[in-house]
């Protein structure tokens, strides 16, 4: 690891002055408080350890009951939930940082277990995905969903809202949609998952149009330059698929643009995984796009400062790098080596593995 010069300069997104390109990605962690499902004061520490980034992301945060997925996930539709985020958003401003929360309705990625009165979990069309979700200490197979009723969608939209609403009254600088990994407003817009015959299924502009209409309702709300979304167009997640996403999101992310939204942010390749795992153009949706581009995926820092010299992207997303080292902008100037993450202590747990990371101050001091 070299010195940057790209990643470490100020960059101006919407409202905000980030002091630099580095953009914590959203990063599940599955540490909430049941059963109201609120940030612990451990969140509070982790955020404000690693405050340094130009904008922090929060995990993943569903905004209603029926929205949660996984166990211990916090939300943002309570008001205990709203006192906890506050809690966190003011360690992050203390501290000179901006964050953004991720909004999350994770649709048929669920268990009968996580669901209000045990129901099943919703999706745009009655199909099991063959997938595995975290629920009551072990891995469990989702449960079969049934499909939302047209009457109900308005209440989705309303979720995403009012879930907005919140995120502003807990302090946060902005919202950012999530959109990606097979999650509720990705299996709407793709052919695999949605087989309606209703004003949402059938083509490319009737398959976007949840994630569509949650956008706008979320910028009405938040403010355009305060809110961003999350796509991740050739990802396999959560048993997604689709028969045209070049198509497909070349279409959504032309109509996001219209709405001005602050970021795209796009995880290029399989999530967590290989880079190339299908053809696809990015650089089509970096030119349809007109605000930031944030591009998210096995970034290494060599590679994000040869995609910000050529122009390709604006902002960079580092996930795991942030887990393990939260004084990463930090090692980045002085060209320090990173810790290693563990992975047996990602999701679930307490402050092993998650507040615990020594700093480069910390370890110097130590030794």
């Amino acid at each position: 690891m070299s010195q940057s010069t790209k990643l470490l300069e100020p960059y101006k997104l919407g409202a905000l002055t980030l002091p630099n390109r580095l953009v914590m990605a959203p990063l599940t962690r599955n540490r909430a408080v049941p059963p109201g499902m609120v940030p612990s004061p451990l969140a509070v520490d982790y955020y404000g350890q690693r405050a340094s980034a130009g904008l922090l992301i929060t995990e993943a945060s569903q905004v209603s009951q029926q929205g949660q997925g996984y166990q211990d996930t916090p939300g943002i539709y309570s008001k205990e939930q709203v006192e906890g985020w506050r809690r966190v958003t003011d360690r992050v401003h203390e501290r000179g940082g901006r964050i953004f929360i991720q909004l999350w309705h994770v649709g048929r990625i669920s268990h009968v277990a996580l669901q209000p009165n045990g129901g099943a979990p919703v999706a745009p069309s009655a199909i099991k995905a063959k997938t595995k979700t975290f629920v009551s200490g072990t891995f469990a197979d989702v449960s079969e969903p049934r499909a939302l009723e047209l009457s109900e969608i308005p209440g989705i939209i309303e979720d995403f809202k009012r879930g907005t609403a919140n995120a502003l009254a807990a302090g946060f600088d902005g919202v950012e949609i999530h959109g990606a990994n097979g999650y509720l407003l990705d299996q709407f817009a793709r052919d695999g998952t949605n087989k309606r015959t209703d004003a949402y299924g059938g083509g490319i502009e009737n398959r976007a149009k949840l994630m569509l209409d949650v956008s706008k309702a979320v910028a009405i709300e938040a403010g355009a330059d305060r809110t961003g979304i999350r796509i991740s167009p050739v990802t396999p997640a959560n048993d997604i698929t689709d028969s045209n996403p070049q198509a497909l999101f070349d279409y959504i992310v032309d109509q996001l643009s219209a709405l001005k939204l602050t970021y795209l942010h796009v995880v290029e390749g399989a999530t967590g995984g290989p880079r190339d795992i299908a053809p696809f153009d990015y650089a089509s949706l970096r030119k349809r796009f007109k605000q930031a581009y944030v591009a998210n995926n096995g970034y290494d820092f060599a590679l994000a400062e040869k995609v910000l010299e050529a122009g390709a992207a604006d902002l960079i997303a580092f996930g795991k790098p942030f887990i393990s080292n939260p004084d990463l902008v930090e090692r980045l100037k002085t060209g320090a080596p990173l810790n290693e993450w563990d992975k047996a202590t990602f999701y679930g747990g307490g402050a092993k593995g998650y507040t615990d990371y020594p700093t480069l101050k910390a370890t110097e001091a130590a030794e």
